[in-house]
């Protein structure tokens, strides 16, 4: 347990950070999880247009610090080839 009364409001901080963080998280999976989802439908356009709807989203996550760069670089790189494969 925190003693300090800089330990405690780091904790706080902590707190506050985590739910932030998982929220995003949580979003950023929606988008992708859509986009997955209009691949296995086989529409290309429904799946190019969710692809460009969770690029910005997954790289706002790196920005924020949820993702690593490398990361989400690989995520797009999957998806997007995979939406390009869609006949």
């Amino acid at each position: 347990m925190a003693n300090t009364p800089q330990s405690k409001k780091r904790a706080r901080q902590n707190e506050r950070r985590y739910a932030v963080n998982k929220a995003r998280r949580s979003r950023i999976r929606t988008f992708l999880r859509k986009v997955e989802e209009a691949i296995a439908t086989g529409d290309k356009d429904v799946a190019s247009e969710a692809l460009r709807a969770a690029q910005p989203e997954l790289m706002r996550g790196v920005t924020k610090g949820v993702y690593h760069k490398n990361t989400a670089s690989r995520k797009m790189s999957r998806l997007s080839a995979r939406v390009k494969a869609i006949a």
